[in-house]
């Protein structure tokens, strides 16, 4: 049997309910247990775009789990955290796209893209998709914040 990233990274795993308010309690969510977990505000700050794209992009385009959720994991490594979004499924697979200069969506994945290490999908046109991504602890000091604070 194929063990899946879903069942090999969920340390913390929440259900919410499949409405728009739930990016905001996610973010809320993997703060709070970022915070205990001892990771600091500028190692989350990225972590936190992360999980509002993939949460946002599984209300847009994908459909509920069968329990009318969508479902929130995430893992903190001492290098890394993992963190997931599975739901329903949806009738085209996630991909990073380039729109067009003034198109008003469209930049989700792309955004994540830039802000992981790496990113993924499991289960693509099945009723269980599985959309990850891994974000470096310390991403912003990587992103260039330290030329800009002056360090």
């Amino acid at each position: 049997m194929r063990t899946t990233r879903e069942q090999r990274m969920a340390t913390q795993t929440i259900d919410l309910p499949f409405e728009p308010a739930s990016v905001r309690e996610a973010r809320r969510l993997l703060a709070a247990d970022m915070a205990a977990a001892g990771v600091q505000d500028t190692e989350r700050a990225d972590l936190l775009v992360v999980v509002s794209e993939l949460v946002g992009n599984a209300l847009r385009h994908a459909r509920p789990l069968e329990s009318g959720s969508v479902r929130v994991m995430w893992r903190v490594l001492p290098e890394e955290v993992e963190v997931a979004v599975a739901d329903g499924g949806a009738p085209t697979a996630p991909r990073a796209d380039r729109p067009p200069f003034a198109a008003l969506s469209g930049r989700g994945l792309g955004i994540v893209d830039a802000l992981a290490e790496t990113w993924g999908v499991e289960g693509a046109g099945t009723d269980h998709q599985l959309v990850w991504a891994v974000v470096p602890r310390g991403s912003l000091r990587r992103h260039g914040d330290s030329e800009r604070s002056g360090g």
